[in-house]
C-alpha cells in the first residue's frame, strides 16, 4: 500500500492520523485513563504498563502500517487524541481489511466512530486496496454491533466461542461490507 495514507480528514473537527512516535505519551495516557472500561471489551489493556511498552507497540504498528499488513490511526478531535481506528490485519491478496476501534469512554455516543469509519472506508475503497471490510465483535457488545449496522455492514454469521476475554470464551458476530468498482463511495 502506498505511503500516502498518513492523514485522513474526516470533518472540520476530526482526523485520522497514522500512528507515529509523537502520539506515544498521549496514547499511553488514554489507555491508562480508559483501562478498566476497555478491559470489558479487549484483552490487551491489562498488559499495557509503561510508556515504553506503548512505544514498542506503536513502533511495531508503524512498521506494519508502512508494509501494508495493518493500519493504525489515531482518532484526533481538534488535534486531541481520543481513540484508535485500525485495520488490525489486511489480507492484500484478498483485498480484505479487519477493522478494530476504540474511543475514549467520555466521547462515546456522539457519532465519532461512525464518521471516522465512513472516511476510513471511503479512503481505502477509493484507493482500491481494500474492497471487503470486516468487523468482528462479541455478540454481547451492543455498541460495536450497532456501529457495524449503522455503517451498512451485513451480519454474515456468528463464530461460536471465537473470542477469549478475561478467562471466558464468547461468541462473536462477523460483519462484512463489500465495495467493488461499481459501488465506489462518492
Amino acid at each position: 500500500m502506498p505511503d500516502s495514507d498518513t492523514l485522513i480528514a474526516v470533518n472540520d473537527h476530526l482526523a485520522l492520523h497514522a500512528v507515529d512516535e509523537h502520539f506515544v505519551h498521549d496514547l499511553h495516557q488514554l489507555i491508562v485513563k480508559n483501562r478498566e472500561w476497555l478491559q470489558q471489551f479487549l484483552d490487551w489493556p491489562q498488559y499495557v504498563r509503561s510508556v515504553e511498552q506503548t512505544r514498542q507497540t506503536a513502533q511495531s504498528n508503524m512498521l506494519l502500517h508502512q508494509r501494508g499488513y495493518a493500519k493504525m490511526f489515531m482518532i484526533l478531535e481538534d488535534n486531541v487524541l481520543i481513540g484508535v481506528l485500525s485495520f488490525n490485519a489486511i489480507e492484500p491478496a484478498n483485498k480484505t481489511g479487519y477493522i478494530g476501534y476504540w474511543l475514549d469512554q467520555e466521547r462515546q455516543g456522539k457519532g465519532i466512530i461512525t464518521a471516522c469509519l465512513q472516511a476510513f472506508i471511503h479512503f481505502y475503497a477509493a484507493q482500491g486496496n481494500v474492497r471487503r471490510f470486516v468487523i468482528k465483535c462479541r455478540v454481547a457488545n451492543e455498541a460495536s454491533n450497532q456501529v457495524a449496522l449503522r455503517n451498512g455492514f451485513t451480519l454474515e454469521g456468528c463464530l461460536r466461542q471465537a473470542e477469549y476475554l478475561n478467562g471466558v470464551f464468547y461468541d462473536q458476530n462477523i460483519y462484512g461490507l463489500i465495495i467493488d468498482d461499481s459501488q465506489q463511495p462518492g
